[in-house]
């Protein structure tokens, strides 16, 4: 490996290497779970795969993107679709700028990629809403390019394997997991091995209560050898969470119910609510205060 962290794992062998890869890969093509993105190879499919899959847990994923899929089979249906129709369909997903930027990158490929997701990664990059992560992954896994993927799974697992004193929350550290990840990837199969390093950090190399002895590289594991596994990965603790009081008006006119849209920047942006404000001061108005957001 060209550069490994000075840790306690000193730098591995060319040998060593090539070791960890196929039996890591073994165990994958093995054991993986059988998921519906994983058993096609249109690019597009794979992409939104991705999308859907960021922030948003396996199982829920389950449910969705089979009916997202089919509602916009191709790049082309989604462009033509209005937001507000996108927004619809992605209903209960959460974290709505995934829908709104896919539903612009949509646009992009359309028009300046004639309807083909771009097999080139800074091209795919440029696209809204594409970060490293997911440029990494479809590149990889779509059309075999040799980027490492590095998710929360991936510097778990490995900062066991080398027992990483920086914390996998510090945005600062990216570069150097994306560099252990990269000389550890396998060229000749980049999409098989970034999709087994991040099988292996979901149903083996657990947050709590990790599986060691069903882990195919357990033996290349620091963690595991000096039965350390509870004190990785570290974390930097977040700030807390602000919590900000809002105010509210249900007003019924007509029989009709009055429901404002939020700007399409920002938090649950595009999303529909009754029209309301945050609050200066903690202790909720009485009903006349709140009228006055109202009487305009």
């Amino acid at each position: 490996m060209r550069s490994l962290p000075n840790t306690a794992a000193t730098e591995w062998s060319r040998a060593r290497i090539l070791r960890f890869r196929r039996d890591l890969l073994r165990w994958y093509h093995r054991e993986k779970r059988q998921l519906p993105w994983r058993e096609v190879a249109d690019p597009y499919k794979i992409w939104i795969s991705e999308v859907v899959l960021q922030q948003t847990q396996v199982a829920t994923v389950l449910n969705y993107y089979p009916k997202f899929v089919e509602k916009y089979p191709t790049v082309e249906q989604l462009a033509r679709a209005s937001g507000r129709e996108v927004l619809k369909v992605w209903e209960k997903m959460g974290y709505y700028a995934r829908a709104r930027n896919l539903h612009k990158a949509a646009g992009v490929v359309v028009k300046e990629h004639g309807g083909k997701v771009p097999g080139d990664y800074d091209a795919f990059r440029r696209l809204p809403g594409v970060g490293d992560y997911i440029a990494s992954a479809v590149q990889s896994i779509a059309f075999a390019a040799p980027h490492a993927v590095v998710d929360g799974n991936v510097k778990r697992v490995l900062s066991r394997l080398f027992l990483l004193p920086f914390a996998v929350n510090d945005s600062r550290r990216h570069s150097e997991f994306k560099e252990i990840a990269r000389d550890l990837m396998e060229p000749g199969e980049p999409g098989a091995f970034n999709q087994a390093m991040m099988e292996l950090g979901a149903i083996v190399c657990r947050p709590q209560k990790p599986l060691c002895r069903n882990c195919p590289v357990s033996t290349f594991c620091a963690a595991e050898r000096e039965k350390r596994q509870a004190e990785f990965p570290r974390r930097k603790v977040k700030p807390k969470i602000p919590t900000y009081h809002v105010a509210i008006g249900i007003v019924f006119r007509k029989g009709k119910l009055l429901i404002t849209r939020r700007r399409d920047e920002g938090l649950l942006g595009g999303l529909w609510e009754f029209p309301g404000a945050k609050l200066k001061r903690e202790k909720p108005p009485s009903r006349p205060a709140a009228g006055k957001f109202w009487r305009k």
